[in-house]
């Protein structure tokens, strides 16, 4: 599957990839739409799937008019995703613990890179056991610029001290695959909602069905490392 070198390090995305989050969002989205009289616009919202909430913002203001309550919405919008979250930890993406674990086992150390608010990242990390996998956290606003833009996964490389090339990233959505693919990363790209484009497939990267085959391109390369 990959011809590329075994990896130094490896970057990860966290909802949509490793946690099953990203529909519990896009539901919090609805509901919050519609406690303020609106249907949600899912065609905008999944343009938003992976990206900075600055611009998170600025695709749903253009999509619904200046007269739209985005940060009232947005208020709804949290407390639902929070009430959710309260309820205990969010389902692991089929294949994640075994790939984290796998990779732990080999001391291949790994950093998370995620465009949500630390806080949050951290709670449902700690909640679902998966925090002790990561050697460091990149969350959202840590950086000057946020997915599609490649500073997160420069980042990552940067804590981990290693060239960018030198690291797998592994990625569900359209922007966070830009982003890694900018950095210069291997990328394995597991779609979660939105399947990807044409466009996107141009990119070069590997697309893959779960995160298993994401495992077993490590166990091929292993393999011929013997």
């Amino acid at each position: 599957m990959s011809t590329s070198p075994y990896p130094e390090g490896v970057l990860f995305d966290m909802d949509g990839l490793l946690l099953d989050s990203e529909r519990l969002a896009r539901d919090a989205f609805v509901r919050a739409c519609e406690d303020h009289g609106y249907a949600a616009d899912l065609v905008t919202y999944q343009q938003c799937i992976g990206s900075t909430y600055d611009k998170t913002r600025e695709l749903i203001m253009a999509a619904y008019g200046a007269d739209f309550p985005y940060e009232a919405i947005d208020e709804r919008w949290s407390h639902h995703y929070h009430a959710r979250l309260a309820k205990g930890p969010v389902p692991l993406k089929d294949g994640a613990l075994a790939l984290l674990t796998h990779l732990s086992v080999r001391e291949v150390p790994m950093v998370l890179v995620t465009s949500t608010r630390r806080a949050t990242a951290e709670e449902k990390l700690e909640a679902t056991g998966l925090i002790r996998f990561f050697a460091s956290l990149i969350c959202g606003g840590e950086t000057e610029r946020g997915k599609p833009d490649p500073d997160p996964y420069l980042a990552g490389a940067t804590r981990l001290e290693l060239e960018p090339g030198r690291c797998w990233a592994v990625e569900d959505s359209a922007n966070g695959v830009r982003a890694a693919v900018s950095a210069g990363c291997t990328v394995f790209q597991v779609p979660d909602l939105v399947a990807p484009t044409a466009e996107l497939e141009q990119l070069g990267h590997q697309i893959v069905e779960s995160l298993h085959e994401v495992q077993a391109a490590l166990s091929a390369l292993e393999a011929l490392n013997r």
